[in-house]
């Protein structure tokens, strides 16, 4: 039986990135890997394996990877008490919006306040690519010795998943492109590890 400590926390983080995140769960991967990380739930790598493969699997990703998290800490009941943090706050505030809608959109505060968020979750977004492509291509950045580092192995699968699915005329389905780049990986870290 896992702590009620962990359950609580767990739900209580959740519940703070669901009720401060605008635009959907891209936006909210800045909060999860900064609320993650800081816990000492994952490390960052870790994140980005968890938000790989929940976006690789049915279901809204943020969902899941708040239910791989909750997984890891607590077992099913981390599951249930991540996966209810996440989705309460945002269920609580569309029945807000939708009882009182109307009366929300006459008010010129609320247009200048969602016209504010739109660029915010922008940057959330754009943030949350450039950490998951700095994480995932292992980019090291020595400004003090002027050294560039990377994987060579990710830049290189990156690279052939990636221009296999511009060529129109081979019409790879998304799900194909998954599989493929699964494959590369298991044949490049495979190989590698033996």
């Amino acid at each position: 039986m896992p702590d009620l400590f962990v359950l609580l926390d767990l739900f209580v983080t959740f519940f703070k990135i669901g009720l401060f995140t605008f635009g959907g769960g891209y936006a909210m991967i800045p909060l999860i890997t900064d609320e993650v990380i800081n816990k000492g739930w994952a490390s960052r790598e870790l994140i980005i394996d968890y938000i790989a493969i929940a976006e690789s699997t049915p279901g809204p990703f943020a969902l899941n990877t708040s239910t791989f998290i909750g997984m890891s800490q607590a077992g099913v009941l981390g599951v249930i008490a991540a996966a209810l943090g996440l989705i309460l706050p945002p269920f609580i505030v569309i029945l807000i919006i939708a009882k009182f809608l109307m009366k929300f959109a006459e008010y010129r505060g609320v247009t200048a306040a969602l016209a504010g968020i739109s660029p915010a979750v922008i940057g959330l977004i754009a943030s949350a690519a450039l950490t998951i492509g700095l994480t995932a291509f292992k980019v090291n950045i020595d400004f003090d010795a002027n050294i560039l580092s990377f994987g060579l192995t990710e830049v290189i699968i990156f690279a052939a998943v990636f221009g296999l699915s511009q060529i129109k005329k081979l019409k790879i389905d998304s799900y194909k492109i998954i599989l493929l780049a699964a494959a590369l990986g298991v044949a490049f870290y495979g190989a590698r590890d033996f």
